[in-house]
């Protein structure tokens, strides 16, 4: 968990990871099929009216959600259906909170409810009720069960294979000198399942996993004392890498490290500013960019298109997922970017996403110079 970010364009995103090597095409290349600029796909914006609208977020411990989902979802809903009235709501976390938040937005008069989930499986009976009251839920970032209407996220698969090339290619020699240690994210997040398995297809096989964790809440703190509980049950000197699913959790496990006087290959997701700068100093290896603007602006027009009455075209909605319920669901899953010192200028940067001036603070500007940002 963006700006005067990524335009929405075609691509398709081809990574290939040498020891300290990435993508270094621009975010701008980035996305799928989704669309910006006018509610093309489904008809007329103008044709909208006042519709109340609900957004609702799972956390704020992922810097993402309240920096860049929700002030671009807001910002393109009122550029494509002026009158619209947004309902912001945030779970911090709590699967029982959303769900009494969902309860507000239908009492409220929401007609189209644009969720990511803190818990795809306990929701499910929330987004049935909306179903059956004639709310539309577009799924946002994470699938959730239940009759969803839309969903818009990143190919999360994608995303973990992504990561098990980096850090595959990162530990390279040293992989029969060792094993590594996996940290997943939570297990109440459907993401994180994906995640693990497109890492596991691109590190079964090539390096030992001495141990594995899935990680409640994504909690930065719970993920330093796996790390820490890792390291002393393989020993410090038979570790050869980190699997960490996303930022927040490689700054607590970059802590762990420092404290074992580890250095070695780390991963990460979300494009975080401190992952980034982390990546500059070499206590990251990579992180995983998602391009936000491509995300929020499809969320944003299948929300009103939706709200319209209209179907979602192919343009909006190429592909379909099934959900854990097993509903079938129109979906558009973007395509994910891999961040590493070489391509920092030519991603988060060339997007807008942070600028120089932001990464390279004072701790920093020598990495940075050396990384040929100042």
């Amino acid at each position: 968990m963006s700006i005067g970010l990524r335009r929405v364009v075609a691509v398709t995103a081809v990574v290939s990871l040498g020891l300290g090597a990435a993508s270094c095409g621009s975010a701008k290349q980035a996305s799928s099929g989704g669309t910006s600029g006018s509610a093309s796909a489904g008809g007329s914006a103008g044709a909208v009216g006042p519709v109340k609208i609900g957004l609702l977020l799972p956390e704020t411990k992922t810097t993402r959600y309240e920096q860049f989902d929700r002030p671009l979802i807001e910002k393109k809903i009122k550029e494509l259906a002026p009158e619209a009235t947004i309902d912001y709501y945030n779970a911090n976390q709590d699967a029982t909170t959303q769900q009494t938040q969902v309860d507000t937005a239908l009492t409220k008069g929401n007609k189209v409810l644009i969720l990511d989930a803190v818990d795809s499986k306990s929701i499910q009976s929330s987004v049935q009720k909306a179903h059956d009251a004639g709310v539309k839920v577009v799924a946002y970032d994470r699938l959730a069960q239940g009759p969803v209407d839309a969903y818009v996220s990143f190919d999360n698969h994608k995303v973990g294979e992504l990561q098990g090339q980096a850090l595959v290619a990162a530990v390279g020699s040293k992989a029969n000198a060792g094993s590594i240690i996996m940290i997943n994210g939570s297990p109440t997040d459907p993401n994180a399942a994906d995640f693990k398995a497109g890492a596991h297809s691109a590190i079964d096989g090539k390096l030992k996993i001495g141990k594995e964790y899935d990680t409640p809440q994504w909690d930065p703190n719970t993920a330093n004392q796996e790390a820490a509980a890792g390291i002393t049950a393989i020993g410090a000197n038979n570790v050869v890498g980190v699997y960490s699913a996303n930022d927040g959790m490689a700054a607590g496990i970059a802590t762990a490290l420092k404290a074992a006087g580890l250095s070695v290959p780390l991963t990460g997701q979300d494009a975080q500013l401190d992952a980034i700068q982390r990546i500059l100093v070499g206590t990251q290896t990579m992180t995983i960019y998602k391009p936000f603007k491509p995300e929020t602006d499809t969320a944003a027009q299948m929300a009103i298109t939706l709200a319209a009455g209209k179907p979602l075209d192919s343009t909006l909605a190429p592909t379909t997922v099934t959900n854990g319920s097993g509903n079938k669901v129109p979906a558009n899953l973007i395509t994910p970017i891999v961040v590493t010192k070489d391509n920092i200028k030519t991603t988060v940067v060339a997007d807008g996403l942070y600028t120089v001036a932001q990464i390279c603070t004072p701790d920093y500007a020598e990495a940075c110079k050396a990384a040929g940002l100042q």
